[in-house]
């Protein structure tokens, strides 16, 4: 039997950020009561409006992550160090793992009736005989490629171990590829639609993705908070799309030509010119070689599990790159 509250106060992580925003407007429309956990300096531009209140602290000071919990009646942990390359691989497994380890040990030590991790389908592998992959298709961190891929993956295990040997009642959700408006940063494949639009992006590999709005992830996520199978992965997804398909869209939307099929072994020197580029500069490289490496798949997933247990319903893709081309263009990203 759920003993959630039906309308609890939900301490949700990330909040300031793409989905954590959408998450709070999800949680808002469904009548609970927010409290976002932020960084002081973190900008709240994205929550403007919302009835929030904060909690401020950071993932890496678990003291800070246990007296945010205090008093509320289930989490949601969203936040992460989303980026495909970094600098320091350890400074995102220190958010990834271990800020996700501070979050579990928190909701335990406050005997918080349900968690809801937001977890990523890089936890999941390609399946070989080309069908979508399904929440059967673990992977090991060691499997996963890249820093990201890799925390992830381990953050999700340890959620999985605490729920099975510590009791923890937490629910995994497994976001696809979300699009949609308040990409403020942008996410990876936010600066990939961006860049496509301003023109910026004249091939690409042939690989694919998997693309759901923003908004329908964030609204199963709160249907998790009641819904969700305890210690199991629920994939929220939407269509499989290919990528020289979702450029093409962008190139006819945005009147421009469209990019070119490119082969990825010329590319290699390029992807390792560019990240020398990024530890000169500072800034997030276009092309990586772990980027390459996932390219060489096409990551396309089922949601049927989530859309039984949890409701989850996915728009056409078409409508989630719409609203963020809107979203940048109404503030003139665009040119």
């Amino acid at each position: 039997m759920d003993d959630t509250p039906p309308h609890p106060r939900v301490l949700l992580t990330g909040a300031t950020g793409f989905l954590g925003s959408a998450i709070a407007r999800a949680l808002h429309d469904a009548g609970h009561e927010v409290r976002a956990f932020v960084r002081p300096s973190a900008p709240r531009v994205l929550l403007e409006g919302l009835p929030v209140s904060y909690a401020a602290g950071d993932l890496t000071d678990a003291a800070s992550v246990g007296r945010a919990v205090r008093g509320c009646d289930a989490v949601i942990h969203c936040a992460a160090d989303y980026r495909i390359w970094v600098p320091d691989p350890e400074a995102m497994r220190a958010v990834n793992v271990e800020g996700t380890r501070a979050v579990m040990r928190a909701a335990l030590a406050e005997d918080c009736p349900r968690v809801v991790h937001v977890s990523s389908v890089a936890t999941l592998k390609p399946r070989s005989d080309g069908l979508p992959a399904t929440e059967a298709d673990a992977a090991s961190p060691e499997e996963a490629i890249g820093p990201y891929k890799q925390s992830k993956t381990e953050a999700e295990r340890l959620v999985e171990g605490m729920a099975a040997k510590s009791g923890l009642r937490a629910v995994i959700v497994n976001p696809s590829t979300p699009v949609g408006p308040r990409d403020i940063r942008p996410t990876p494949t936010g600066r990939v639609i961006l860049e496509a639009a301003r023109g910026k992006m004249p091939g690409y590999v042939d690989t694919g993705l998997n693309i759901v709005h923003v908004d329908d992830v964030a609204r199963s996520c709160v249907a998790a908070l009641t819904r969700g199978e305890v210690g199991e992965r629920h994939i929220l997804g939407g269509y499989d799309v290919p990528l020289g398909e979702l450029l093409g869209h962008i190139a006819e939307l945005q009147n421009r030509p469209a990019p070119k099929l490119l082969s990825r072994g010329p590319l290699w020197p390029a992807a390792v010119a560019s990240e020398l580029w990024a530890k000169a500069t500072g800034r997030e490289p276009m092309l990586t070689r772990d980027g390459l490496r996932m390219a060489g798949e096409h990551m396309y997933f089922s949601w049927a599990k989530a859309e039984r247990v949890l409701g989850h319903r996915a728009r056409p893709w078409r409508d989630a790159v719409a609203d963020a081309l809107a979203w940048y263009r109404a503030r003139g990203r665009l040119a």
